[in-house]
C-alpha cells in the first residue's frame, strides 16, 4: 500500500479572504523535505455539517488507503470551533476528555498563573472551560504542542500504515512544528531523500493537444513515471511555452526523459532550457 498524504484546512477567515492560508504550502515544504509528496487538499468553512463530511470521507481514504491527513483549525475551545466534535461524529464515537491531554493543559495553566503572579484556582470558570481543548474523539492520541503544550489529537482507522487525520491548531506557529513532529515519529519509514526527481524541457511553439499521444506512450511505456505538461501564455522570460517532463525515481526517470526528447524530435519544436528538481 502506498501512503498519500493529504491535508484539510479549516475556517471562515480563510475562504473570507480575511486570512491567507500558509498551511497548505507549508506542509508541500516539510513533505517536499522528507521525499514525500502531498496528494491533495480540501478546504472547508466552519460549518459542522460539511466539516463532518469532509472529515468522513477523510476517514474513508486512511481506512480504504492508508492514507495519512493533517487537519488544520476549528480545535480550540470558542463556540465557532467545530472540529473536534465533528471529528467524533464523522467516526461514530463520543468525546472524552483525554488524561494526558487534561494533564498537558493544567500545567499549561499552572505555567500562565505562575507567569501572573497569582494563585492557580482549578475550579476557577475559565479554566474548567480550558479543559474542553482536551475533549477528543473516544481512543484518539495526543499530538505535542512544543509551544504551549495544548496538544492536539490523532485519530487511527488503519492500523498498518498509521492511516488516519492529525488534528492540529489553526495558528501555524504551533501547527507547524507538531506536523514536522507526527512526520517523523510516527513516519520515518516512509521518508524517501533524493528518491523522487522532475526533469522537464522548455517547448515552443507546440499546443498540448498536439503533445498528449506521446506524453500518453511516455506513461505507457515507463511503469511508474508520471509525465506532466505545464502550460504558460506570458512567462516574463519564455513567453508562451509548455514545461513538458517527467517526475519518479531517478532510476526511472534516467530512462524516460531520453525517451521523451527523442519523441520530441519528431516534432520540429523549438526546444529551450532543460530543468531538473529534486
Amino acid at each position: 500500500m502506498t501512503t498519500t498524504f493529504g491535508i484539510i484546512i479549516i475556517g471562515d477567515e480563510i475562504l473570507s479572504g480575511k486570512r491567507a492560508d500558509k498551511h497548505l504550502p507549508k506542509a508541500i515544504e516539510l513533505l517536499g523535505a522528507r521525499g514525500l509528496q502531498l496528494g491533495y487538499a480540501h478546504y472547508v468553512g466552519d460549518d459542522p455539517s460539511r466539516i463532518t463530511a469532509t472529515l468522513a470521507r477523510a476517514f474513508a481514504a486512511a481506512r480504504e488507503h492508508g492514507d495519512v491527513l493533517f487537519s488544520c483549525g476549528g480545535i480550540g475551545a470558542t463556540p465557532d470551533d467545530h472540529t473536534r466534535q465533528c471529528a467524533a461524529a464523522a467516526l461514530g464515537v463520543q468525546l472524552e476528555l483525554h488524561p494526558e491531554a487534561k494533564a498537558l493543559i493544567t500545567e499549561r495553566m499552572q505555567d500562565t498563573a505562575r507567569e501572573q503572579g497569582i494563585p492557580f484556582d482549578a475550579e476557577r470558570s475559565d479554566n474548567v472551560h480550558r479543559l474542553n481543548m482536551g475533549v477528543f474523539p473516544k481512543g484518539a492520541e495526543i499530538i505535542p504542542n512544543p509551544y504551549n503544550k495544548i496538544p492536539g489529537f490523532s485519530c487511527f482507522v488503519e492500523p498498518a500504515n498509521r492511516g488516519g487525520i492529525h488534528f492540529l491548531p489553526g495558528f501555524p506557529v504551533m501547527a507547524w512544528p507538531m506536523m514536522e513532529g507526527v512526520l517523523d515519529r510516527l513516519y520515518p519509514h516512509l521518508h524517501q531523500k533524493s528518491a523522487w526527481i522532475e526533469k522537464s524541457v522548455i517547448v515552443s511553439g507546440s499546443m498540448e493537444a498536439t503533445l498528449t499521444p506521446l506524453m500518453l506512450d511516455i506513461e505507457a511505456a515507463h511503469q511508474g513515471v508520471k509525465v506532466f505538461s505545464l502550460p504558460s501564455v506570458d512567462h516574463p522570460v519564455y513567453g508562451r511555452h509548455i514545461e513538458l517532463g517527467v517526475k519518479g525515481t531517478p532510476e526511472r526517470v534516467a530512462d524516460a526523459y531520453p525517451a521523451l526528447l527523442a519523441g520530441l524530435a519528431g516534432f520540429n519544436l523549438q526546444l529551450g532550457p532543460e530543468l531538473v528538481r529534486g
